[in-house]
Order: C-alpha cells, then sequence, then structure tokens
C-alpha cells in the first residue's frame, strides 16, 4: 500500500461532513471528495446530504442517481485511504475470573486481520511509518493482545534492555532514595544540614538524639505524601497516560502515547512492561518534585516526596501484582477492577491502588 494511503475508522469519515472537508466511503476505501462538488452533475447538495456516510447503496440507486462506469473511475482520482476492519476485544459484558489468563495471540493472523503492528518485528519503527490515522491507532492499542514473551520495541539488544523493567527494580532502586529522603527530612526539622550537593552525608550517629517533635513533623509530611501520590497516580493516569482525545494526528505523538502507556494497553500482560522503568519515571516526577521544593520548606518537601515515592513503590509493584500474582481479597478485586479497565472500558477506572478519586470525579467502572 501506497504511503499516502492511510487507514481510517468510520469515525474518521463521519467527522468530515463540510463543503470544505467533504468525505465518503465505498467499499472500504475512503474518498476526499471536496474538490469534486462544484463539479458534480447532480449538484453538491447530493453529496453532502451523504458526506460522511457510505455510498456504496446508493450509488447503486437507479432512482436516486444512476451512476456510470466513468463515475466510478473518476472516484478513484479522489481516493485517500481505505477503512480498517479491526477486531474488538473490548466489551462491556466482559467480566474477571480469578484465574484470568488470555489466550495467546497468533501474530500473523492478527497482522492479516487488522494491519496494525505486526508482533513478529520491533514495534517502534512500525508505529513511527505507520499510515493509520489517529483514530484506527486509539482503536487498535485498546484492543489486547498476548504473547508469551516480551514483544521488541527495538532491533537492536542494547536498546532494547532499556525498555524492560522486572517489579524488583522499584523497590530496590527507589527504596533506599526514599528512605534517605525521609532521614534528611527528619535532620533538617531538627536542625541544619549542608546543601545535598556540597556534603550529602548524613549524621547517622545522631538518629537516637532526633527529638519526638521532628518525628511527628516528618511522618505528618509523610502522610500528606501518601494522599498527594493518590491523587497524582489518578491525575497522571486519566490526563496523561490517557490523552486520546487531544493527542495530535502526528508520528512522533502516536509514538511518545504508545511509549508511555499505548504498550501497556496493546500488551496488558507483558511481564517486563508492567512497572516503569526508572530513566521514565525520573522524567515524569522531576516536575512535581520540584514544585514541592518550590513550594514547601525543604524539610516539609523531602517528608513529602518520600511519602508520595513510598506509595509509588507499592502503586508500581501492586500494579505487577494485579495482572500476574494471586492475591488477598481487597487486591483480588482491585485486579478485576483494574483487568476491566483494560478489557472492558478503559475510558473509566483510572484507579489503581484505590477508587477514592474514581468515586470523587465520577469515573467509577462498575464491574
Amino acid at each position: 500500500m501506497s504511503k499516502r494511503i492511510r487507514i481510517y475508522t468510520a469515525e474518521d469519515v463521519a467527522s468530515h461532513t463540510e463543503s470544505s472537508s467533504c468525505w465518503i466511503s465505498r467499499g472500504g476505501k475512503v474518498y476526499d471528495v471536496s474538490a469534486f462538488l462544484s463539479d458534480h452533475p447532480g449538484g453538491d447538495d447530493l453529496i453532502l446530504q451523504y458526506a460522511g456516510k457510505d455510498v456504496e447503496e446508493v450509488m447503486k440507486d437507479k432512482l436516486e442517481h444512476e451512476h456510470s462506469d466513468s463515475a466510478y473511475d473518476m472516484l478513484d482520482e479522489y481516493l485517500i485511504g481505505r477503512l480498517g476492519s479491526g477486531e474488538s476485544i473490548i466489551r462491556d459484558d466482559w467480566e474477571a475470573t480469578d484465574d484470568f489468563h488470555p489466550e495467546d495471540t497468533d501474530s500473523a493472523r492478527d497482522f492479516e486481520k487488522n494491519v496494525f503492528l505486526d508482533l513478529r518485528k520491533p514495534l517502534l519503527r512500525q508505529v513511527w511509518e505507520a499510515n493509520w490515522s489517529k483514530s484506527y491507532y486509539l482503536q487498535q492499542v485498546h484492543q489486547p493482545r498476548h504473547l508469551k514473551e516480551s514483544a521488541r520495541l527495538f532491533g537492536p539488544d542494547y536498546l532494547e534492555m532499556f525498555t524492560r523493567t522486572e517489579w524488583w527494580v522499584i523497590p530496590v532502586f527507589w527504596g533506599p532514595i526514599t528512605f534517605y529522603l525521609f532521614l534528611r527530612s527528619l535532620f533538617q526539622f531538627t536542625g541544619p544540614l549542608p546543601n545535598f550537593f556540597d556534603n550529602p552525608a548524613l549524621p547517622i550517629s545522631s538518629l537516637y538524639m532526633i527529638p519526638v517533635e521532628s518525628i511527628a513533623k516528618t511522618m505528618a509530611c509523610f502522610f500528606l505524601g501518601n494522599l498527594i501520590w493518590t491523587f497524582l497516580e489518578y491525575l497522571m493516569h486519566r490526563f496523561i497516560f490517557h490523552v486520546d482525545d487531544m493527542l495530535p494526528d502526528r508520528p512522533i505523538f502516536l509514538m511518545l502515547h504508545f511509549l508511555m502507556h499505548g504498550i501497556h494497553h496493546y500488551l496488558p500482560m507483558d511481564r517486563l512492561r508492567l512497572v516503569m522503568p526508572p530513566f521514565l519515571f525520573i522524567v515524569l516526577e522531576t516536575p512535581f518534585t520540584q514544585l514541592a521544593y518550590s513550594i514547601f520548606p525543604v524539610a516539609v518537601a523531602n517528608g513529602i516526596i518520600s511519602g508520595a515515592f513510598t506509595f509509588y513503590i507499592g502503586y508500581d509493584c501492586m500494579h505487577y501484582a494485579l495482572h500476574h500474582k494471586k492475591l488477598p481479597q481487597y487486591i483480588k478485586d482491585m485486579k478485576k477492577y483494574h483487568l476491566a479497565h483494560h478489557y472492558k472500558n478503559f475510558e473509566l477506572g483510572y484507579g489503581v491502588t484505590s477508587k477514592i478519586w474514581d468515586y470523587i470525579f465520577n469515573t467509577v467502572l462498575p464491574v
């Protein structure tokens, strides 16, 4: 297929109903007939009457407007793409079972049927060079596929290794940082400390001398950080990871969306892409931590950040468990809730560790 011929959805066609942008479909193909309106022998009103719709039947209807073979040939001059005919896996009546395990995707059949991504090849370049519309991309990326092994994002191994993260990397990498920030807050509430970049060492030998008042202040900030994380978890999931409606229809933005969260919806059971690579979390957390340091005294900021990071570690580990582990009852319920976000309705149910902000913002997903 020519690179200029794109894959569209029926919704794409239906959004072009004006004389300045008039699209129609016929036989699975999409046509932009805007330039033809003034030349149509039957008048532009007749075409505009069916703008955004399929014209297969009306073009065959002799009572409506009979068309010659040359008319069909002329229509091909305005061909801009074709309609995708992808399968739909998400459904409203989906229910999660305790032993839920999806069937593996037949990669060859999936690509032949949906003409989306070939799971046998590195994915990122395919997204960059893709000829689908944003609407078709979003339709397909939210239809889960499943493989026994992780799909490749890159061809070279030295790049691929940075896209895969074992769940235990999160507590191992972020745990010491979180504990250090908590201790730093304790000491800063007790007395002045040198600037981190001048001397990052802490007077650990004086830890037993920290007064109860400093412990109370740090714990208050820590618990505030816990609460703030639950809100950020909801906020980022709903408005950053699911920025679908505002996503520009350009390959670079589709690729960024795919890297950020699209791949997780596309391959939701991929064990090595369920937690966030440390580098990606650093990119996401830096604006928020810098905001905390600009708003609060440094002792308060460190306490809040340590509380937020603690809940982040719990969030990522719990997210992995929701997809792959046998769980206690509360987490079983949250597992069903989160899997329903993938398999039932990805526009509701943004909470991963709790539903509190879904209730507050009326985005609870009935399961």
